[in-house]
């Protein structure tokens, strides 16, 4: 977001955690123009502070304790961050405002997790919530004070409701680049396999670079909505592992990967398919990179890595 955003002209400001946080020189380096400001979605006076520094003309809430399978052994802390992050963001945005002719306008990252155990498919701006995590229920708080805060006090506040988006700078958690990455170390000789939990998931996966391009648009509208950011096309983990594996050239993943039951969710999304027909009328978006492409872009990537890292350490 902070290149697309630079690319277009603007100043950038970065809400970064605490003193001397451990992330923050990697977001330097990677981000150069960036620059960081002290915040914290849990202390509200933080984010007042940090609006008053800065004076925004847009604000784009990414902030999150993100990863699914974590929620469920931190679900406070998700609760926290996740949904009364949002509440204290939108706060600080009313409290601080803007000028009268140049009021604050709010990006909120929703998910498609909020959908959960899904009541159609695909899903739709109007599809009934049903989260199955402590992150989709924080999620769907976050989604709603938005919606709450718009309507109260007219606030230009949009989510966008978007579905899995990936790329190579993927956390090694996630299971997309899990899988890449394990890969690559395999195709270099550096490890034997991939360990895994749910192989039948289903999801729709896009190019997060095209999604952030969907965030931007909705902030420029004249008037504040919620959108599905999605591809419409939903692949399993057996599917990526496929095409995964036909891009390393390697036959058949089924030796290389393993299964545990500690890598499954105490409770499933089983399938996710995103409808963004709203986007693309009004927004005019649409998904550039093909599921097939973000597989190969975010393998190769971790293929060039690994194969640097490892010649350092010889």
């Amino acid at each position: 977001m902070s290149e697309f955003l630079t690319g277009k002209g603007y100043q950038v400001f970065g809400l970064v955690r605490g003193q001397n946080n451990p992330k923050a020189q990697l977001v330097q380096d990677e981000n150069p123009s960036l620059e960081l400001v002290e915040g914290d979605l849990r202390d509200l006076s933080s984010l007042i502070a940090a609006l008053e520094q800065v004076q925004p003309d847009e604000i784009y809430n990414l902030g999150a304790m993100s990863f699914v399978a974590l929620s469920f052994r931190q679900p406070e802390l998700t609760a926290d961050t996740t949904g009364l992050g949002v509440l204290r963001t939108l706060e600080a945005v009313r409290i601080v405002g803007g000028t009268q002719n140049n009021p604050i306008r709010l990006y909120q990252a929703s998910s498609s997790e909020m959908f959960g155990k899904v009541r159609e498919t695909p899903q739709t701006e109007r599809t009934p919530f049903h989260p199955r995590s402590p992150y989709g229920v924080a999620k769907v708080f976050g989604h709603s004070i938005t919606v709450n805060y718009r309507e109260s006090y007219s606030m230009h506040a949009s989510s966008g409701i978007c579905f899995n988006h990936e790329s190579p700078r993927r956390g090694l958690e996630f299971v997309t680049r899990k899988i890449t990455n394990g890969l690559a170390r395999i195709k270099l000789g550096l490890q034997d396999s991939i360990t895994l939990g749910n192989l039948e998931a289903a999801r729709d996966w896009g190019y997060a670079g095209d999604f952030v391009e969907a965030m931007w648009l909705m902030v420029q509208q004249d008037e504040p909505d919620d959108y599905v950011i999605a591809t419409g096309e939903t692949h399993t983990i057996r599917e990526f592992l496929d095409l995964a594996f036909r891009c390393a050239e390697i036959d058949g993943w089924e030796s290389f990967v393993r299964t545990d039951p500690r890598f499954e969710r105490p409770a499933e999304v089983d399938v996710l398919c995103g409808d963004a027909a709203k986007a693309r009328e009004r927004l005019g978006w649409k998904p550039r990179v093909t599921f097939e492409e973000l597989v190969r872009m975010m393998y190769e990537s971790d293929l060039a890595e690994e194969a640097a890292r490892a010649e350092l350490d010889r």
